[in-house]
């Protein structure tokens, strides 16, 4: 929420009435009916009312992701936060719920009850503020109480991380990867054995379980990847293989019916400026079949007809517009398995390593280009903060994805 000058609580309504107003402009009408189910999330649903709610709330915040598309995706996200805190027995005190929303509302220099009355009078009810901060809150302490004694910043990290500030050096590693598919009915099966995997501090062992298990491209080459740019990994590993010694493995990484790990064989500064991405634009062909051998045979004529993006709009014509996707998204967006694929292509290189709809579906993944961003000075407790920061935002948001893997999930 961007910082607003104090304003006593009148001028600040009329101020957000006339900005809901001209956002709201132009768009579709309200469902007659505000409780009708907009998605069901396992046994939960969300409603219209909850949508127009959001999306309004977002709205007067300007905050990004106010659409009405993002705005039922941030729900269907709090509704799996939600769930699994109940399922843990995390409770939220009234009194941090209270501090939260105080803390939110001084953001704007106000009381959280001039908050709420501008709110209000702008069309978003009290609960719809409440909700969101309690969800936010609790979901906050549970990736905290889970994974804060796992996070641990020595300060050879934090002079690394200050080498590859603007002006430094920029980093790249040496992994290997092991991506071991894992449907629901073997999901336990697998787990014990990538938990196993991880304990491992022998590159040949690693290699072995990689020529055995992992289903990726490299499995031949037990596992092992060329040299990759750091700030081309997803933004949630950059922290965790930061943190690994030469020989080290991740902890096992939940992702869309799969489990990964990766390896650390090497590590060194490249002497270039660290190059950051403001968008990675990517397209994605789905084929029937999976990993079949009519599947693989028909990525491969594909990849024998395509250069670049463009040209899968000529394979898909004629076909319904759901086999292809196509898009920009900032790196932290990208869907955790499709980022680690993109990470080991070029613009115009193309990945068949994942599947769809538990492995019927092969995915012929392809990189379009990558936008450039610049870089950040910082400080050395900024970076300490953002470090630490970026470890548990690591894990919330593999969380996360396993959450909505194993969820439910039907738009109505």
């Amino acid at each position: 929420m961007q910082k607003l000058t104090r304003m006593k609580p009148p001028s600040l309504i009329r101020s957000l009435a006339v900005m809901m107003l001209v956002t709201m402009t132009g768009q579709t009408a309200v469902a007659q009916n505000l409780f009708a189910p907009v998605v069901r999330v396992d046994d939960s649903v969300v409603t219209e009312y909850e949508v127009t709610q959001r999306q309004r709330f977002l709205q007067l915040l300007n905050a990004p992701g106010a659409d009405r598309a993002s705005s039922i995706d941030a729900l269907v996200d709090d509704r799996l936060r939600a769930a699994e805190v109940a399922r843990v027995g995390l409770t939220l005190s009234p009194a941090s719920l209270t501090s939260g929303m105080e803390e939110f509302a001084a953001r704007a220099n106000l009381s959280s009850d001039e908050f709420i009355e501008a709110l209000g009078q702008s069309g978003v009810d009290q609960e719809t503020f409440r909700d969101f901060i309690k969800v936010t809150l609790a979901w906050r302490d549970l990736i905290r109480a889970r994974y804060n004694g796992t996070v641990q910043i020595s300060e050879t990290e934090i002079d690394r991380e200050l080498g590859t500030s603007s002006g430094g050096s920029g980093i790249r590693v040496l992994l290997s990867e092991i991506i071991i598919p894992a449907p629901p009915p073997n999901a336990a099966q697998v787990n014990a054995l990538a938990e196993k995997i991880s304990q491992t501090r022998s590159q040949a062992e690693f290699s072995n379980y990689a020529r055995q298990y992992s289903a990726t491209a490299t499995r031949g080459a037990g596992g092992q990847m060329p040299w990759t740019p750091l700030e081309n990994l997803p933004p949630s590993l950059h922290s965790i293989i930061l943190a690994l010694s030469p020989g080290e493995v991740t902890a096992p990484l939940p992702i869309p019916n799969a489990v990964a790990l990766f390896q650390l064989r090497a590590i060194e500064e490249t002497g270039s400026p660290k190059q950051e991405y403001s968008e990675i634009e990517y397209a994605a062909y789905y084929i029937a079949g999976g990993r079949s051998e009519a599947g693989l045979t028909q990525a491969a004529k594909l990849r024998a007809r395509v250069d670049v993006c463009d040209d899968l709009y000529g394979v898909a014509k004629g076909q319904p517009a759901t086999v292809l996707e196509r898009g920009a998204k900032k790196p932290a967006e990208i869907p955790q398995d499709i980022a680690i694929e993109l990470a080991k292509l070029d613009p115009g290189e193309s990945s068949v390593a994942l599947t769809r709809s538990d492995g019927q579906t092969l995915v012929f993944l392809m990189l379009c280009k990558r936008t450039a961003a610049g870089n950040s000075e910082v400080t050395r407790e900024q970076v300490t903060s953002a470090i630490r920061q970026r470890k548990l935002q690591g894990y919330s948001d593999q969380l996360l994805e396993q959450l909505r893997a194993n969820a439910r999930i039907l738009r109505l």
